[in-house]
């Protein structure tokens, strides 16, 4: 889709909530404007052939438009880096990390200017970016530790069905990848509905655990 598809979603995710608080300054799709020029200028190719864009995003905007933020930034840096991660699928980039976005306040910037460093960032441990959308819609950000998944309260991702084993399944990072581990679950893992018991997860894998489903995000 390119930038005016990155525009269309930021505005259809973001602009009916900021009509309602702020009509004047900078608005949010001239920052993902700008957040995806930066993605695309900065892109580069990692020694597998794959183009690497930027994953931190520090916003600096001035202070009357910081604090005309302020009732709704927790929302637009989520909706931002989710506009970001869209992207990305688009054009078939990946990040060597989470993705963040970060609205910070710059008392030299006027009302309307705002300033956006754009960083490529390995993840913890060197492993790449990964996500986990639960049923609804909660990201769980995966980094060097395993995520165990199943029924009990000592895992990581709880899921309540009572298919699920107490202890399912594990993620766990391998270089800059994921890889999604049956543990000798009763009625085993799926990935894109069909059995496995381990799978090197790829972006928009949907993962199966009983009657629950859950998306994998690389990007």
């Amino acid at each position: 889709m390119g930038i005016g598809g990155f525009e269309r979603r930021l505005e259809n995710l973001v602009e009916g909530v900021f009509a309602r608080v702020f009509r004047s300054g900078v608005r949010p799709v001239e920052l993902g404007r700008r957040m995806a020029r930066e993605m695309d200028i900065r892109r580069s190719v990692d020694v597998r052939g794959r183009t690497v864009v930027p994953n931190h995003f520090t916003v600096s905007v001035s202070p009357e438009d910081a604090e005309a933020f302020e009732g709704i930034r927790t929302q637009l840096e989520s909706e931002l880096a989710d506009a970001a991660r869209a992207h990305a699928r688009d054009e078939r980039y990946v990040f060597p990390g989470p993705v963040a976005v970060a609205v910070v306040r710059d008392d030299g910037l006027r009302v309307g200017e705002f300033r956006i460093d754009a960083q490529l960032l390995a993840g913890p441990g060197g492993v790449g970016a990964g996500t986990i959308v639960l049923p609804d819609g909660t990201r769980f950000p995966l980094d060097d530790e395993p995520v165990r998944l199943g029924r009990l309260p000592d895992c990581e991702i709880v899921l309540q069905d009572a298919k699920v084993s107490r202890h399912h399944a594990e993620i766990r990072p391998r270089g800059d990848e994921f890889v999604l581990v049956d543990l000798g679950s009763t009625n085993g893992t799926k990935v894109n509905g069909l059995r496995v018991a381990d799978h090197v997860l790829s972006d928009g894998d949907v993962l199966g655990f009983g009657d629950i489903q859950l998306r994998f995000e690389a990007s």
